[in-house]
C-alpha cells in the first residue's frame, strides 16, 4: 500500500532519513519545516497520515496537532508524534493533544516503516479526540 505522508520536522537529517525509509517503501512523503507551515502543508495536501515533531519553531507539535484536530476535513487523519521527548509523561501529553500515535526518536530503520504503517487507515473516534 502506497500513501501521501506529510513529515512536519525543523531538521533536514531526520527529513532525508524519514524520507529514503518511507520512499523506499513507495510512499510520498512531503515535508514542512514548521508548526506553520505544517498546517497549512497538510490542508493543501490532504495526506493519509502526518508525522509530527514536538520541538517545531513557530508553533510547537502539541499546539499544531491541536490546530489540526479543530479542523473537520483533518480531523480524522492520523497523526503520530515523531519526537525526541520521551520523559515520563511526554507520549500522553501528545496523545492528548491529539495525536494518534508516538515513537521516540532515534527511530530504528528496521522496523520504523512498519511501526508507520500501521498507522495507515487508522480511524479516530470520539473517544481518540479527547
Amino acid at each position: 500500500m502506497t500513501a501521501k505522508l506529510l513529515y512536519i520536522e525543523d531538521n533536514e537529517q531526520n527529513f532525508y532519513l524519514v524520507s529514503f525509509i518511507l520512499t523506499s517503501r513507495g510512499h510520498a512523503v512531503e515535508w514542512a519545516q514548521d508548526g506553520q507551515s505544517g498546517i497549512e502543508a497538510a490542508l493543501r495536501e490532504r495526506p493519509q497520515l502526518i508525522l509530527l515533531d514536538i520541538q517545531l519553531p513557530v508553533m510547537d507539535g502539541y499546539a499544531v496537532a491541536r490546530a489540526l484536530r479543530a479542523n473537520a476535513e483533518l480531523a480524522a487523519t492520523p497523526i503520530v508524534a515523531l519526537t525526541s521527548y520521551a520523559m515520563p509523561g511526554d507520549r500522553d501529553k501528545a496523545l492528548q493533544a491529539g495525536c494518534t500515535g508516538y515513537i521516540e526518536k532515534p527511530i530504528n530503520p528496521a522496523t520504523f516503516a512498519v511501526q508507520i504503517e500501521s498507522y495507515l487507515g487508522a480511524v479516530r473516534t470520539d473517544k481518540d479526540c479527547r
